[in-house]
C-alpha cells in the first residue's frame, strides 16, 4: 500500500499563491490609517472609521465570495477573478493625487471606492482558497491534527512576504523624501494641515511646528511655513502611493502561481469517487444545523478576539507614532525606526514561532495528550489578553494624547517607552494568533458540511469582519481616555471570550467528535 503523504501536494503552492494577497494586506495594515491622516487631515476617530470599515469589508465580502463559488460550483475561477480585482484596487491606490481643500471630499471618496474594490476581491479570494485547502485535506483522509498542523503550515508560508512589506512601504517613502530635500517626520502631517487649514494651532503648538520643520528639511532652516506645509505634504503622501504600487507587484506574481499550479487544486464543485466524501455529502439534517450551530458560537466568541488583536493596524500603531521612542537604535546601532515598520514583528513571530507551536503539539500528542482545538483557541484568547496586559503596564504615567498634541514638548525621550514594549506585546500576540486563526480555519474545514464549505470558511471570514468593524472603538478610546486604560478594555475583552469558550468546550468537542 502507498504510504500516504504527511501533507497534499498543493498546500505550498496555496501558500503562495496566498502571499501577495498578504504582503498587500500588510501594506494596508502597516501605512493605512497613516496614509489617511496624512492624505486628508483626518483624525484618529475618522481615520479609524474609514479602517475599521475597510477591514470589515474585507472580511465580511468572503461570505459574498463562498456563496458564489458553492452556487456557481466554480472555486478557482472566484478565486481568480479575486486576485484580479485586488490588483486593480491597488492600481488606483498609487496614483498620485493633489489634495486641496476644494477636492478633498472627492478625493477621499475616491479612495474609499478604490478599498472597497480591494475588500471585494479579497472577499472572492480569500475564503475560497482556504476551502481548497481544506478539500486537500478531506479528500487525502488526513487526520484533525495532521489538518491542524497543514493550517499552521498554510499561515506560516503565507506570513513569508508579510514580513516584507511594513518595511518596503516607508522605505519607498522616505526615499522620495530624502529625493525633494526632506526628512521622515510621522508628526509634521497633522501639523502641516492644521497649519494650512487655520484650525487655531496654540504658542506651543507652533514652536514645535517650526523646530520640526526645520529637523526635517535637509537644506536648511524653514523661513516660509505655508510653502514648506504644502510641498512635504505633496512629498510625503506621494511616498505613499509609490508603497502601494509595490503591491500591484507582488499581486502580479501570485497570479502566476496560482494560474501555473491551478491544476493541483482540488474543486469543490466536483464530484470526488472517494467514497467517504461520496458518503458525507449527503449528512443528516439534524447534523448538518448541529454543525452550524457549533461554528456559529466559536465565530460569535473570535469577533472579540479580532476587535482585539487588529489594533494592530490602528491603535497599536497609533501609539507607535505618538509615544514609542522611535530614536532609542540611533545611537547604538546607527537607525530610527518608523511606526509601519512594527508590523512586520507579527509576521515575522508568525513564520518563526509555528514550527515551535507545532512541535509543542506533536510532542504533546506522542506523549498521548491531545488538546482539542476549542481548547486551543481558548487558550489563545488567554494569550492575547496577556499581551494587552504588557501593554497597560508598559504605558502606565503617560499623557492623554490631547495633551501631547497641545504641547509636544513634555513627552521627552526619558518618559517616553521603548520600542521593545511593542515587540514583546506583538509576540505574546502572534502566539495568540497561532492558537486561533489557522486553528479557526482548520475547525471550520472540519466542521463545516460538505456542501457548504465555501459559505462556512466565509462566515468565518464575516466574524473577523464583524471584530474589524468594531476596530473603530479602539480609536475612539485611544483618543479620549488614558493610554493604559485602552489596553485595559482589550484585556477584559479577551478575558470574558476566554471564559465563554472555556464554558462551550465539550460541547464542541462532541460535536468535532
Amino acid at each position: 500500500m502507498e504510504q500516504k503523504k504527511k501533507h497534499p501536494n498543493g498546500l505550498i503552492a496555496a501558500a503562495l499563491a496566498n502571499m501577495g494577497e498578504r504582503f498587500g494586506f500588510y501594506t494596508m495594515m502597516a501605512i493605512l490609517v497613516l496614509f489617511l491622516s496624512a492624505k486628508f487631515g483626518l483624525s484618529e476617530k475618522d481615520a479609524g472609521l474609514i479602517y475599521s470599515t475597510f477591514y470589515f469589508g474585507i472580511y465580511a465580502l468572503a461570505l459574498i465570495g463562498g456563496i458564489i463559488a458553492d452556487r456557481t460550483r466554480n472555486y478557482k475561477g472566484t478565486i481568480l477573478v479575486g486576485l484580479i480585482l485586488m490588483t486593480a484596487g491597488y492600481a488606483i491606490l498609487s496614483i498620485p493625487t493633489e489634495i486641496t481643500l476644494d477636492n478633498k471630499v472627492v478625493m477621499l471618496t475616491f479612495t474609499c471606492l478604490a478599498l472597497f474594490v480591494i475588500a471585494l476581491g479579497n472577499g472572492l479570494f480569500k475564503g475560497n482558497l482556504q476551502a481548497l485547502v481544506g478539500q486537500m485535506y478531506d479528500r487525502g483522509g488526513y487526520s484533525s491534527t495532521e489538518r491542524d498542523a497543514g493550517f499552521t503550515l498554510f499561515y506560516m508560508f503565507i506570513n513569508i512576504g508579510s514580513m516584507f512589506a511594513p518595511f518596503v512601504a516607508p522605505s519607498i517613502r522616505e526615499w522620495w523624501l530624502r529625493e525633494h530635500g526632506f526628512s521622515y517626520d510621522g508628526k509634521l502631517p497633522e501639523l502641516c494641515h492644521k497649519f494650512l487649514e487655520g484650525t487655531g494651532m496654540g504658542q506651543e503648538q507652533m514652536v514645535a511646528f517650526q523646530k520640526l520643520a526645520n529637523d526635517a528639511t535637509l537644506d536648511g532652516t524653514v523661513t516660509n511655513l505655508q510653502t514648506f506645509a504644502t510641498d512635504y505634504l505633496q512629498v510625503f503622501n506621494t511616498g505613499f502611493h509609490y508603497s502601494f504600487a509595490v503591491a500591484i507587484a507582488t499581486m502580479v506574481i501570485s497570479l502566476v502561481i496560482f494560474i501555473k499550479n491551478k491544476n493541483k487544486f482540488p474543486d469543490p464543485g466536483q464530484k470526488t469517487a472517494d467514497a467517504k466524501t461520496a458518503q458525507t455529502a449527503e449528512m443528516d439534517p439534524a447534523e448538518v444545523r448541529q454543525r452550524i450551530f457549533a461554528l456559529a458560537a466559536v465565530m460569535a466568541v473570535v469577533i472579540f478576539f479580532w476587535f482585539s488583536f487588529h489594533q494592530n493596524g490602528l491603535t497599536l500603531t497609533y501609539f507607535a507614532r505618538d509615544f514609542i521612542n522611535l530614536d532609542y537604535f540611533k545611537d547604538s546601532l546607527g537607525f530610527s525606526m518608523t511606526p509601519e515598520q512594527f508590523q512586520s514583528f507579527n509576521p515575522f513571530f508568525v513564520v518563526t514561532m509555528a514550527p515551535v507551536v507545532l512541535a509543542f503539539f506533536t510532542i504533546l500528542s506522542k506523549r498521548g495528550i491531545q488538546i482539542s482545538t476549542p481548547m486551543k483557541i481558548s487558550i489563545g484568547m488567554g494569550l492575547a489578553a496577556l499581551g494587552f496586559v504588557i501593554m497597560t503596564i508598559g504605558s502606565q504615567g503617560l499623557p492623554l494624547l490631547s495633551e501631547v498634541k497641545m504641547n509636544p514638548a513634555i513627552l521627552t525621550p526619558d518618559v517616553m517607552p521603548a520600542p521593545w514594549l511593542l515587540v514583546g506585546t506583538y509576540f505574546v500576540l502572534t502566539i495568540a494568533e497561532l492558537f486561533i486563526s489557522p486553528l479557526g480555519l482548520s475547525f471550520v474545514s472540519q466542521v463545516a458540511p460538505p456542501k457548504l464549505q465555501g459559505l462556512m470558511q466565509g462566515m468565518w471570514l464575516l466574524a473577523t469582519g464583524l471584530g474589524n468593524q468594531l476596530l473603530f472603538i479602539g480609536a475612539i478610546l485611544y483618543q479620549d481616555i488614558a493610554i493604559w486604560l485602552t489596553w485595559m478594555v482589550f484585556v477584559v475583552v479577551c478575558l470574558i471570550s476566554m471564559g465563554i469558550m472555556l464554558s462551550m468546550r465539550k460541547w464542541l468537542n462532541r460535536v468535532t467528535g
